[in-house]
């Protein structure tokens, strides 16, 4: 691990560099570019930056006829505007239509923090799950974000990325390899699968590491930053392998993360499994380290739901 980095900056950075190796990428935002980052391409591509104000279905129809265009758009807003206000739109127009746009949804989760539970976007995962053919991606930290930016614009048709507004730790390097639709498995172990998605996998390398010292466990770590197409076969695998899961993400446990992982596993390999995430509330104002506290999303939490599993 290094410095803590927003996955909103890196985001920010990366579609810059998209910016330059590919002249049809154009970005848009809804009035919110310095909070998305999506103010670097601004300021250095202002001729394919495109801000359309608190507007933000104008925003995603725009993007669906830049698409059917020929360009590579990137629709940039808060998570809880871009997934929900602007819902019916990304259905319709991005969904059912298959435009090839790409939605950066930023300030998702609780850790959004003080600005409370009408801008902590827990459902986004549950909204864009249900549209047929929306691919989803989670990246973990900074070096995932930068790869999956690029990775999300080669991919044809519609895809989702979540973003965060708190800095996290950076929990890979240069040589990590990222494949839309692939798990990567972060540790090997007999006892336990533990799959995390975003800021919750660093959580999960935490609670790999209070179990073995607490029980002598020895935990799997999963990354599954890609939600949708779930890779169902670590999945399944890890399940076969350690009788037990946990899942782990900062999103609602009923439609995200936690869901997809049960819909496998109660179809292929029932196993004993626990979800942690926001058990079907909304969240509240206050500092992200004390909503994870208060909300049971810590490491020790995902530690003692994977010890409560028989």
């Amino acid at each position: 691990m290094s410095d803590n980095i927003a996955t909103r900056k890196a985001y920010g950075e990366a579609l810059v560099e998209l910016g330059r190796a590919n002249p049809d990428v154009v970005v848009l935002e809804a009035d919110l570019s310095k909070s998305t980052m999506s103010a670097l391409f601004a300021k250095e591509f202002p001729d394919r930056f495109f801000n359309f104000g608190v507007a933000e279905a104008d925003m995603i129809g725009a993007a669906a006829g830049f698409a059917v265009s020929g360009k590579i758009p990137f629709a940039s807003s808060f998570a809880v505007f871009c997934t929900g206000r602007a819902w019916e739109q990304v259905r319709l127009v991005v969904g059912y239509a298959q435009t090839n746009v790409k939605i950066g949804g930023s300030h998702a989760g609780i850790t959004v923090g003080e600005d409370g539970a009408s801008h902590q976007m827990n459902e986004d995962l549950a909204l864009m799950r249900a549209i047929p053919g929306m691919t989803i991606l989670v990246p973990a930290d900074a070096v995932e974000m930068k790869l999956a930016v690029p990775a999300a614009a080669a991919l044809k048709g519609p895809v989702y990325i979540r973003l965060g507004r708190m800095p996290v730790p950076v929990l890979f390097d240069g040589d990590y390899r990222f494949e839309i639709g692939r798990a990567a498995k972060l540790r090997e172990g007999k006892d336990v699968a533990l799959i995390g998605c975003g800021i919750m996998v660093d959580a999960c390398l935490q609670a790999a590491d209070i179990l073995k010292e607490k029980a002598d466990w020895s935990a799997t770590v999963i990354n599954m930053s890609t939600i949708k197409p779930l890779d169902r076969a670590a999945v399944v695998d890890a399940a076969r392998t350690c009788g037990r899961v946990v899942t782990a993400e900062e999103h609602s446990i009923i439609g995200g993360l936690g869901s997809a992982v049960a819909e496998v596993l109660g179809e292929e390999c029932p196993t004993s499994m626990a979800r942690i995430g926001l058990k079907d509330c909304f969240g509240e104002s206050g500092k992200p380290a004390e909503l994870l506290e208060k909300y049971e999303m810590n490491p020790q939490d995902i530690a003692e739901a994977a010890l409560g599993l028989s």
